[in-house]
């Protein structure tokens, strides 16, 4: 995961993928694929990070704000919040770091897929008290994925995340 704007808020994560791109080479007939290029497992990170904390910011800025007191729109937005947390950590399984790293991508994943678990049982609340209750364990939830997230990104060579 990135780091989390939303410290305090609820939990955070990203999550995005890289494209490779098929260059045309000789005639408009003759297409050959170009060598897909080796992205440092830092880029590939930064790439599924910066993708989930978009849309995460989407997801908790309609949850804190219009869909605050709407239940219906405000289990929409925590489903939806759990659903970028699981895609960003089948992302982040698919990049190849180094032992180290690779060990605190582990510990992040499990942090972030109980977190995401926690998240989809917030969005099975029955009113919008029960949900606000969960805010507090979805917050305790967050703090061992951000600091996985610092160390991670330590040991990628990258600053850390915005919100630390």
């Amino acid at each position: 995961m990135a780091g989390s704007a939303h410290a305090g808020r609820a939990p955070r994560l990203g999550f995005a993928t890289l494209l490779c791109l098929v260059a045309a080479s000789g005639s408009p007939a003759q297409v050959t694929a170009q060598p897909r290029k080796r992205h440092s497992a830092a880029s590939q990170y930064l790439a599924i990070a910066n993708a989930g904390n978009r849309r995460l910011d989407h997801d908790f800025d309609r949850l804190q704000g219009p869909d605050r007191n709407d239940l219906r729109r405000s289990r929409a937005d925590l489903r939806d919040i759990a659903a970028a947390e699981h895609i960003f950590d089948r992302r982040l399984t698919r990049i190849r770091f180094r032992p180290r790293a690779e060990r605190t991508a582990r510990s992040l994943y499990r942090s972030n897929q109980r977190r995401a678990t926690l998240t989809m049982t917030a969005a099975g609340s029955s009113s919008l008290r029960e949900i606000r209750d969960y805010e507090q364990l979805l917050n305790a939830a967050n703090r061992p994925v951000e600091r996985a997230v610092r160390t991670l990104r330590r040991e990628l060579g990258l600053p850390p995340p915005p919100s630390s």
